[in-house]
């Protein structure tokens, strides 16, 4: 598989995305993400990396606020352009839901209970491809389990002030390398970070 970059990858990596704030969180106080600056030329990125991934690895509350627009999103007269590419993308995509709570989920979607180390990294080798790895809490678990191989923050130009944390404490530190950065027009900051043992 190539990167978006253009650089050959190996298959089979968790990559962990994320926006986040210049302060460092991940939403406002109420869970709000209108402060997110994705334009068109963000999306068709966000479109070029995602398609060729294996799957999505999602928390709930992340799944459930994905699966109530965009199955159908490509529909809307009002969606064109990136928005309607990244509906096909995210509805024919493998998706792996992490709840105790969901019985089931629609879309091509998978509900797994915890997070197991050797059954994640099972999906990971097998789906084709690397995986998108979203939600903070998720996230906070993979991490715990040291199964992220790279963090792609997209750092938007904005200070909330107030928000919910990307990152709490945590009893392990993963030393990272950067990899490489890129500049939006928007302002938007891109740190691509791998493991440094990867």
């Amino acid at each position: 598989m190539v990167g978006d970059d253009g650089e050959e990858a190996a298959m089979g990596k968790i990559v962990m995305m994320m926006s986040v704030s210049v302060d460092g969180f991940f939403a406002d106080p109420d869970g709000g993400l209108d402060w997110h600056l994705i334009d068109e030329e963000l999306h068709y990125h966000f479109n070029a990396l995602l398609a060729p991934m294996g799957a999505f690895f999602d928390g709930r509350v992340t799944y459930q606020l994905m699966a109530d627009y965009w199955p159908t999103a490509d529909q809307d007269p009002g969606s064109a352009g990136p928005m309607a590419e990244f509906a096909g993308i995210w509805r024919d995509m493998p998706k792996y839901v992490f709840s105790r709570t969901l019985d089931q989920a629609g879309w091509n979607t998978t509900v797994l209970r915890e997070v197991v180390p050797d059954e994640i990294r099972k999906i990971a080798e097998q789906v084709g491809g690397d995986v998108a790895l979203g939600g903070a809490a998720l996230g906070a678990a993979f991490l715990e389990q040291d199964l992220v191989d790279e963090i792609r923050l997209y750092v938007h130009p904005v200070v909330l002030g107030r928000g919910r944390p990307l990152f709490q404490p945590a009893d392990h530190r993963h030393d990272l390398r950067l990899k490489r950065t890129r500049t939006f027009g928007s302002g938007v900051v891109l740190l691509h970070y791998e493991r440094r043992d990867g």
